[in-house]
């Protein structure tokens, strides 16, 4: 009997969801049918950007903006400006591409539970798991930029947010080597201007001290609003545990769930079956790019 696999949960958020909502992000039903018209018109009105602008993906841009439509807008063109300034990167990126990434190597792995906080726990393996000579620096942002394009289309993720856990267990100047301060700066920039997610937390773990190297090229391109969501715990779990409820953590990390028994590989096929989204998502930005 196969497993049931691995997916998202696209259904319509409860009553419970839209308290969280109401109380941290200003969403009511009138609020939303306001919101929607304003951040349409502004889409329309800007005639240098496409975007989608039917109610689900306009949803999107405003929960992690608070409703606030012009400021969704402007995450719009953050959005743009990214994939602009990255377009060889970024181009017709599809999940086949990195399908070898996904299967062979079990660098980004999402736990299948959400935790306490019905948030959703990205694990990014930049340690020993990390061969950057198989997977270079630049494919393993790819398969973070795919996978936050599925997250974007589940509704308790848009209310509740997403956890990173950056674990560095392991790490080796072969990893130190391939962090480079110019994908530093893709990835800082990509998490804080052009990721329509509310980012709640980051945990950095099991880190060694070689990880000073990685900090010192990490710490220029960091801002305050995500140098205050960043804690760091080496291998100290109980200090994790403050943050993330050990009942919602595997074994690896000092939880009471079960060691993780599952990866990227078993994830690939929830990657490949939002292809139409993925898809679409290549077109949007500035409207002539390049």
């Amino acid at each position: 009997m196969s497993l049931v696999p691995f997916d998202i949960d696209t259904s319509p958020p409860g009553p419970e969801l839209l308290e969280i909502a109401r109380r941290e992000l200003r969403e009511t039903p009138e609020m939303q049918k306001a919101a929607i018209l304003e951040l349409r018109k502004l889409v329309h009105n800007a005639t240098d950007l496409h975007y989608r602008d039917d109610d689900d993906f306009l949803m999107i841009f405003l929960r992690p903006c608070h409703f606030y439509p012009e400021s969704a807008l402007k995450m719009m063109r953050r959005i743009a400006d990214f994939k602009k300034n990255h377009y060889p990167l970024m181009h017709n990126l599809y999940p086949q591409d990195e399908k070898i990434s996904f299967i062979d190597h079990g660098i980004v792995n999402v736990l299948t539970n959400k935790d306490h906080k019905g948030r959703r726990v990205l694990i990014i393996n930049c340690g020993k798991a990390w061969d950057p000579k198989q997977v270079n620096a630049e494919k393993m942002f790819r398969l973070l930029f795919l996978v936050h394009l599925v997250a974007q289309l589940e509704p308790s993720t848009q209310i509740n947010g997403v956890v990173i856990i950056m674990d560095f267990d392991g790490l080796s100047l072969k990893q130190v080597r391939a962090l480079s301060p110019s994908f530093s700066k893709l990835l800082l920039t990509f998490i804080q201007e052009a990721v329509p997610l509310r980012m709640k937390e980051v945990h950095i773990i099991k880190q060694p001290y070689i990880f000073n190297m990685v900090w010192t090229l990490f710490k220029p391109f960091i801002g305050e609003k995500l140098k205050n969501r960043l804690e760091f715990h080496g291998h100290d779990m109980k200090k994790l545990h403050k943050y993330i409820n050990p009942d919602h953590l595997p074994k690896n990390y000092g939880g009471n769930l079960p060691a993780l028994s599952y990866g990227s590989r078993d994830w690939y096929p929830c990657i490949e079956k939002y292809f139409d989204h993925i898809s679409k998502w290549n077109t949007y930005g500035y409207a002539n790019t390049p």
